[in-house]
């Protein structure tokens, strides 16, 4: 039967998970306040919670709270949680000065998204960080961002491209490392938006992947108690190969894997 995007029937595979059905993993969203154009906006990219639905999981959007009581409460019924992509982060909240080039996620988004990814950190809940997401959980551990990649990086390739939404680059990858998992041999490419990069990366998390130019695309924690990647390319998004959705399929099975590992502890 044909059908319309707007009406495209998604027939994917149920991948229960046993007593335990299908893991509930989070997504935080995007958040613009109020003008005298338009009122205030929460959203978020479908790509998201298309990729986690194709991957067997039930996503949960979750609006920037105010309250710590509350992102507990949250998290005590996820069983992982996707922290989103987005503008940039403010630098003055890690101490640094504003760069020209920096374009400021909304302060009621960032304000969250830190109460939120402390949270993670201290539950152990298993998470994806994408893009500012990535960016986030290397901030909260300590870890250093380059606020602009041609003032830290010799021979810096282009990372963002305004005129090109499927701007995409090569990678180098950690063998044996999930991202190898999902890539494979062959030259890979992926969906690159962004003009901020990790500069020192925090404990406890290993690098599994660079651009050309030293760039690290993707981390994994090496924490056995906290099973955490952080990639800064974009699996979700139009410009994404069918590779990508791989990184999806990895983190859902991690969160099955550690759900399981939960319940048995219980026991």
């Amino acid at each position: 039967m044909a059908v319309s995007s707007h009406d495209q029937i998604w027939d994917f595979p149920s991948r229960e998970t046993g007593k335990q059905g299908k893991p509930m993993i989070g997504l935080n969203m995007d958040y613009c306040s109020a003008t005298r154009q338009r009122p205030a906006l929460g959203y978020i990219t479908a790509g998201y919670f298309d990729c986690l639905i194709r991957a067997g999981a039930i996503p949960v959007v979750i609006p920037p709270l105010f309250h710590r009581a509350d992102v507990e409460r949250v998290l005590e019924q996820l069983d992982g949680f996707v922290l989103i992509g987005g503008a940039d982060l403010d630098p003055r909240r890690d101490r640094c000065q504003l760069h020209s080039t920096t374009h400021l996620m909304d302060s009621r988004r960032e304000d969250f998204d830190r109460l939120l990814s402390r949270a993670i950190r201290e539950h152990r809940k298993p998470v994806l960080g994408i893009g500012a997401g990535m960016q986030l959980l290397n901030v909260i551990m300590k870890g250093t961002l380059s606020l602009h990649i041609p003032d830290d990086f010799e021979n810096a390739m282009p990372h963002f491209d305004r005129g090109d939404p499927d701007h995409r680059h090569t990678l180098t990858v950690k063998p044996a490392s999930l991202i190898d998992r999902v890539y494979g041999e062959g030259e890979i490419r992926v969906a690159s938006r962004h003009h901020m990069a990790i500069l020192e990366l925090a404990e406890p998390f290993v690098a599994t992947a660079w651009a050309p130019d030293g760039i690290i695309e993707a981390f994994e924690s090496v924490d056995p108690d906290w099973f955490a990647i952080g990639v800064q390319f974009h699996p979700e998004c139009e410009a994404a190969s069918a590779l990508d959705f791989g990184i999806f399929e990895e983190f859902v099975n991690g969160v099955r894997q550690a759900s399981r590992t939960m319940v048995r502890l219980a026991a």
